[in-house]
């Protein structure tokens, strides 16, 4: 199979987010439908902290069994590097945002519209949720299109379809734990919000093919595979709060376990065939 067609099958795999994506176009859901979607983004995003830990966890443990110490260190501290970048980093993010939006309301004056009422895409919570959800995804998927390009680059053809099979159809569910927070505030995002939201959560699968066909790196894939688990988990984090507040526990209780069997069931095929 030539390159070109490689990197063909990683886009697919990268843009089967799209599947999920309409679901932040549903219209004026109720109290409990956005509190049920709200949890089963969070079950999903749980399992991909899970999943994407482990993958990074592989080569230090490997080299834990080997007595391998310097490969240990080094390792150890790119995943720590990246995980604390991913996390820290978007409380960082969020909190100069917040300054910002302050400062833009105290410029504005009394009786002047604030940031919130001026810009529609400022004043949403969920949007903002929704875009670091498509960042930490799309890192993610980086990671998983490297695995993708390194299987083809190794001549692992059949691994690497598997593997485009398998990565497609989890960022199938990933899509609507994108737009999750979205649907569950009553909030209709244009098409050309969802198409960007994509992207950025999907395009990296098609990149990282790209580059792991030509590249070969378990320290790249590590600090990447950081950097996802750090930023997908700060909005578990987020969401959690959110979920709290709508005193639902038994429906969010369960709704978070329908999230995690979704992730498991996707994750499946990708697991049979050895990744």
């Amino acid at each position: 199979m030539s390159s070109a067609n490689i990197a063909l099958l990683g886009a697919i795999a990268g843009f089967t987010i799209y599947l999920g994506l309409p679901f932040g176009r549903l219209r004026t859901p109720t109290p409990r439908l956005k509190a049920g979607l709200n949890a089963v983004a969070i079950g999903i995003l749980i399992f991909l902290v899970w999943d994407v830990l482990t993958h990074a966890w592989e080569p230090v443990d490997a080299a834990l069994s080997d007595h391998r110490w310097g490969t240990v260190a080094s390792t150890g501290a790119v995943l720590a590097a990246g995980l604390a970048a991913g996390l820290l980093g978007l409380v960082y993010y969020d909190a100069w945002m917040a300054r910002r939006r302050a400062a833009a309301d105290r410029a504005a004056g009394p009786g002047c519209a604030t940031t919130a009422e001026l810009s529609p895409k400022t004043r949403s919570q969920a949007g903002s949720l929704a875009l670091m959800i498509a960042t930490g995804i799309g890192l993610h998927n980086f990671a998983e299109g490297l695995a993708i390009g390194n299987s083809a680059a190794k001549g692992e053809l059949s691994l690497a379809v598997l593997l485009i099979i398998g990565f497609g159809l989890h960022n199938a569910t990933e899509g609507f734990g994108i737009v999750a927070p979205l649907a569950a505030d009553g909030e209709r995002p244009s098409w050309i919000s969802l198409i960007w939201l994509g992207l950025i959560g999907g395009g990296p699968t098609f990149l990282g093919t790209l580059v792991g066909q030509h590249l070969v790196n378990d320290t790249l894939s590590i600090a990447f595979l950081g950097l996802a688990a750090g930023s997908i988990l700060y909005v578990v984090i987020e969401l959690l709060a959110i979920a709290r507040k709508t005193g639902l526990k038994t429906l969010t209780t369960w709704c978070i376990l329908i999230g995690l069997l979704l992730g498991f069931a996707t994750d499946a095929v990708v697991t049979a065939a050895g990744a």
